[in-house]
């Protein structure tokens, strides 16, 4: 759908010049840095003259409490490697382990990528843009309590909830090679979002969700 009457979509694009300066370990295959490089790739080869660039502004604990729990949120807000030893407690509560480690600044990189996808819808909701764009978003195997598979807030769920304020249905496409189970668990049970992925199944390949019977 192109908005304002014009042929051309209006595209918008987020990127924080912070976002490239986590770590999740040196070992550890998520690099954040990668994201400043596809930036860099945007800005040299011209691409960002035909888009919006916006910085995101960082997402609150509130808006992240839409989808997931307080407490959860809490941890994340606390949690460092310097406090690490305090919180050893609940990291198998929440699931803070290899795949998902504590690192420095690990509560601002989650608002980060959150709050540039909600910004992202807000613009969709009002007709500001046809096409939003976020690469530090899609981390799309968090739960509402815990971590998951290299993500901690699931921005895509917390995105789509505000969609659902302004339209009747959505529909999320996924093309990861990991089954989209965080998405797909969160609207498992309303007929208001048809998740569609395509992902890698069977062979105890990560997550082990998204046989072709989960339909909801």
């Amino acid at each position: 759908m192109v908005s304002n009457g014009s042929s051309k979509r209006h595209v918008c694009y987020y990127y924080h010049e912070d976002i490239g300066s986590f770590h999740f370990g040196p070992k550890h295959p998520m690099k954040p840095q990668r994201l400043a490089a596809i930036h860099s790739l945007v800005v040299n080869y011209g691409l960002h003259r035909d888009m919006l660039v916006l910085k995101p502004p960082k997402a609150s604990s509130i808006e992240m409490e839409r989808f997931h729990s307080k407490d959860y949120i809490e941890f994340l807000q606390r949690v460092s490697p310097k406090t690490a030893d305090q919180y050893e407690h609940l990291f198998a509560q929440f699931n803070i382990g290899e795949d998902c480690p504590v690192f420095d600044g690990i509560y601002d990189y989650c608002a980060i990528s959150t709050g540039a996808s909600l910004s992202g819808v807000a613009r969709l909701n009002h007709g500001l843009s046809d096409i939003a764009i976020n690469w530090s978003g899609g981390l799309h195997h968090a739960k509402k309590r815990e971590a998951s598979g290299f993500c901690y807030v699931n921005d895509i769920v917390i995105g789509i909830l505000e969609l659902l304020k302004y339209h009747p249905r959505v529909l999320y496409v996924d093309i990861d090679i990991h089954h989209g189970d965080g998405v797909q668990e969160a609207f498992y049970l309303t007929d208001r979002v048809l998740t569609v992925s395509f992902h890698k199944y069977g062979n105890y390949f990560f997550p082990g969700t998204g046989d072709m019977y989960e339909i909801g």
